[in-house]
């Protein structure tokens, strides 16, 4: 069995609860391990042999527990300013005790005591609070998010209401100097307004010189005129704030930030006080740092919609392990290079490859590709940057090193395995590849021999790492424990040397908190067809219960929600829990199956090819109605030149209203046998004419039945007319 950092493992015989510990270090020579137990008030690093803690797990005496309760995954949007306030100040104080280049040293407790007490005096805190923070740090799977406050956990400090009494601790010499005054609303307007005039600005005040000029322009008692200059009377000390009330008031709405930028200017802080979310120091010394990058194949795809569609040359990401030149990760998509392909293929690293390959119609064991962790450090070109590699870091302790631009040699391992692959796999045997000579008189465009689509170049893609993990590194230069071992130079062999011998960089983090950490969020809508999200529509069962679809179609609006989504494939989206750890799987409808198992990619290209297609019919929609209106306007110019001809204008609008019922039966009766089925009927009417008549419903009197009669009569009468003078 395979241990590595942040593994956790739960003792039996007692309450699991209190006996589940973390490894936090492993040695290089894997024989030595330091463990903390992740409940206890108190608990401090405690070491392990390696060899105890597997067989402890081997005959049952302990368990390897994979539902880590302190893995909770929370983007940097989702949470408030004043927590990440108080865990960068955390994370500062950590970093000059716990990290990599003071382990194991920071466990033994004296060398921990001498770090602490020199972090105490240089950030100015108490021994107590660092050996809290470090606690923590240890405790919840050394990450900066460990260090978030436990707000649901704690209550809120109050103010004491005022009641007239001096509040606080009684003056010594109040007989003397008085007792002094509260510090209420008024009073703190005051202060932050004196301390954004005085102190948050480039002169550079202390804090006590700001005190000071407050006290000149808001505590001051009138004005004497000395020599000719104009001195304000300060009040006396009993009648206004302390210094020592001004002071407790700025360290307890202090912005450090603000601070620095305001009095030493951005670069000041950008250079020397922001955040370090990357380190360069860091080693190959084992599996676990991680080159990652992006190239554009050299092949041309065709579409899994449609086979004449050519969609381009697709984009590929490898991630390489530096130590034993494995490739641990891929995407094959689309996209340029950006966020999303990168953290596919560093989430591609930690996951389940015999998984990965089944998706691709491959068979495969764990032993033909064994990497399923993430890594310590990850080296990459320029877009890890901004917010997004902020929740890399922060939740799973990747540290991100970018190269400079146009410094491809500073990723060496991983350039060279596309050119490996490229010449091996791509150029060789499959059609539709990049030709030099394409531009020549003559020669066939290699394009239109394009036959693979992206299902297919990926399994291309698989076999070809599958081949490359086998293979001989003929420029790989061995250690001389390597060679004492017989370590043949081939990457998979010396990943498993390595995670034997130098496993400490490798995290065992669950594969679901890696790729919700990892995932693009994105906003989608509830509607009564279900979650709508770039055009598909999606069910979720706790929505169905809540009755959430139901109430935006009566309402007609559809509430936002945030989603995480898998650019590879739109069978899924997910929603995340309030408590930052669950999900829920929703599932693309049913009646969208030609939209199945397709990539983001895939599916944009499809929705913006029919957005063509409907652009290209624009106008010849357009001339199919401007036709139509047209026969309506000529049908309503007969309706009303026939109408106008016909009225004689002696009835009145009252007899025209009267008769409409009378009218309508006559109307009805005529309709009748012109509308009846008859088989071999033979066309005789000219148009508007009615040419027999069949008495077809029963009257209610014989009087009525005769008026109809009469009616009927003469409207043959006057259709026949109207019929004879238009033929002559």
């Amino acid at each position: 069995m395979l241990l590595t950092v942040n593994t956790l493992i739960g003792y039996t015989g007692d309450s699991l609860k209190d006996t589940v510990e973390r490894i936090l270090w492993i040695s290089s020579d894997y024989t030595v391990a330091v463990l903390i137990d992740i409940y206890a008030n108190k608990s401090t690093p405690i070491y392990k042999n390696v060899e105890d803690i597997v067989n402890d797990i081997e005959i049952k005496g302990a368990t390897v527990i994979k539902d880590d309760p302190f893995q909770i995954f929370r983007n940097d949007n989702e949470i408030s300013e004043k927590e990440k306030e108080i865990r960068n100040k955390a994370w500062e104080i950590i970093k000059a005790i716990a990290e990599k280049e003071n382990e194991p040293e920071v466990f033994n407790a004296k060398k921990r005591a001498e770090l602490v007490k020199k972090a105490s005096g240089k950030f100015g805190v108490s021994n107590k609070t660092v050996y809290k923070y470090l606690r923590r740090y240890w405790q919840r799977g050394k990450h900066m998010n460990a260090l978030l406050p436990d707000y649901k956990n704690i209550g809120r400090s109050q103010e004491k209401q005022a009641t007239g009494k001096k509040r606080g601790r009684p003056k010594k010499y109040k007989d003397i100097v008085g007792e002094g005054v509260n510090v209420n609303e008024e009073t703190k307007r005051i202060f932050r307004i004196a301390l954004n005039k005085f102190y948050y600005t480039k002169s550079g005040n202390s804090l006590n010189t700001a005190y000071q000029l407050m006290r000149k322009e808001f505590y001051a008692d009138g004005y004497r005129i000395d020599g000719g200059i104009r001195k304000p009377i300060l009040k006396p000390s009993s009648a206004v704030p302390t210094f020592g009330q001004f002071k407790y008031f700025f360290y307890k709405e202090r912005n450090l930030k603000k601070e620095i930028y305001s009095r030493q200017g951005s670069k000041e802080y950008l250079q020397n006080h922001r955040a370090l979310l990357g380190n360069s120091t860091v080693e190959a010394y084992g599996p676990g740092y991680y080159e990652i990058d992006a190239t554009i194949a050299d092949v041309y795809l065709v579409s899994r919609y449609n086979r004449n569609w050519i969609i381009g040359r697709p984009v590929i990401y490898l991630c390489v392990d530096k130590f034993s030149m494995m490739i641990t990760g891929l995407y094959v998509g689309l996209e340029g290079p950006s966020w999303n392909g990168a953290m596919s293929a560093l989430a591609n690293s930690a996951s389940n490859k015999v998984d990965f390959c089944k998706e691709y119609d491959i068979e495969i064991i764990e032993e033909q590709w064994p990497s399923r962790h993430l890594c310590d450090t990850l080296i990459a070109d320029r877009e890890l940057q901004g917010k997004m590699v902020e929740t890399l870091v922060s939740s799973l302790h990747v540290k991100v090193q970018n190269t400079s631009p146009y410094r491809a040699d500073m990723k060496p391992f991983v350039e060279r395995k596309f050119q490996i692959i490229n010449e091996k796999s791509v150029q060789p045997f499959l059609p539709g590849t990049v030709k030099t000579d394409f531009r020549k008189r003559g020669s066939r465009d290699y394009r239109l021999d394009s036959v693979l689509d992206l299902f297919q170049f990926t399994q291309v893609m698989i076999y070809s790492i599958l081949e490359y993990n086998q293979s001989w590194l003929s420029n790989y230069n061995r250690e001389e424990m390597m060679i004492a071992d017989d370590i043949e130079p081939i990457p998979i062999k010396l990943w498993n040397w390595g995670i034997k011998n130098r496993a400490g960089l490798l995290r065992s983090v669950s594969e679901d908190i890696v790729k919700l950490n990892l995932m693009p969020t994105a906003n989608a809508y509830i509607t009564g067809k279900g979650i709508k999200f770039k055009g598909l529509f999606y069910t979720s069962s706790n929505l169905i219960r809540e009755g959430s679809f139901e109430r935006a179609r009566i309402t007609g609006s559809g509430e936002k929600i945030q989603i995480s989504y898998e650019p590879r494939n739109l069978n899924y989206i997910y929603i995340k829990k309030e408590n930052g750890k669950d999900f829920e799987k929703c599932h693309i409808l049913d009646y969208q199956e030609a939209h199945k198992n397709k990539s983001l990619e895939e599916i944009e290209y499809l929705q913006e090819y029919e957005k063509l297609l409907k652009k290209q019919k624009e106008d010849e929609q357009l001339q199919s109605k401007i036709d139509l209106i047209s026969e309506i306007e000529n049908i309503v110019q007969e309706a009303e030149k026939m109408t106008k001809e016909q009225q004689d204008g002696t009835e009145s609008k009252t007899q025209k209203l009267k008769g409409i019922r009378k009218n309508r039966q006559i109307e009805k009766m005529i309709n009748r046998e012109n509308e009846a089925f008859e088989l071999d009927k033979k066309v005789t009417s000219e148009k508007g004419q009615v040419v027999s008549f069949n008495r077809m419903i029963n009257q209610d009197s014989e009087q009525e039945q005769e008026e109809l009669e009469d009616e009927i009569a003469l409207l043959r009468k006057k259709q026949k007319e109207r019929a004879y003078g238009k033929t002559e």
